[in-house]
């Protein structure tokens, strides 16, 4: 199984999310205050280390359209710089109602969203990676099962 760490970046924070060693559940690790593009990669460098991670799967803020707003471009442009820094793969992925769900997943627990930017960031990129996990693991099986009928 490959380590991936999820993303959700922001202009303020950056959530931060692992999966466990399976590869089937995603759970939001850190949120990481935005300082200079140096002290965000330490930090991320750190957890890449420790958790041997091979991939950054990083959620992308597409349009309503699927196009490329100005966030989108934002997060692209520091997603390849974090790409280099890191000696890490990037793939993306469309993460336009995470912060929403995350928000949503917080009022179910009894717990107010507006005071706690930095667990919804957290929980939002445990969305994104999740998501990722789960087509992964559905692609894998449709593979299986090609291959079994060949």
């Amino acid at each position: 199984m490959v380590s991936v760490l999820g993303l959700d970046i922001g202009r303020k924070r950056i959530g931060v999310a692992g999966c466990d060693g399976t590869g089937l559940i995603a759970t939001g690790l850190m949120t990481i205050e935005r300082g200079s593009f140096e002290q965000d990669v330490a930090q991320l460098r750190k957890l890449v280390a420790a958790r041997q991670v091979q991939l950054l799967v990083i959620g992308m803020p597409y349009n309503a359209d699927g196009g490329l707003g100005a966030q989108a471009k934002q997060t692209q442009k520091l997603a390849k710089r974090l790409s280099t820094a890191l000696d890490l793969p990037v793939e993306y992925l469309d993460e336009r109602l995470t912060s929403f769900q995350a928000e949503q997943m917080m009022i179910e627990e009894g717990q107010s969203p507006s005071r706690q930017k930095a667990v919804i960031d957290r929980k939002a990129a445990a969305l994104i990676l999740q998501e990722w996990l789960d087509t992964r693991r559905q692609q894998e099986k449709s593979c299986q099962l090609e291959r079994s009928h060949s």
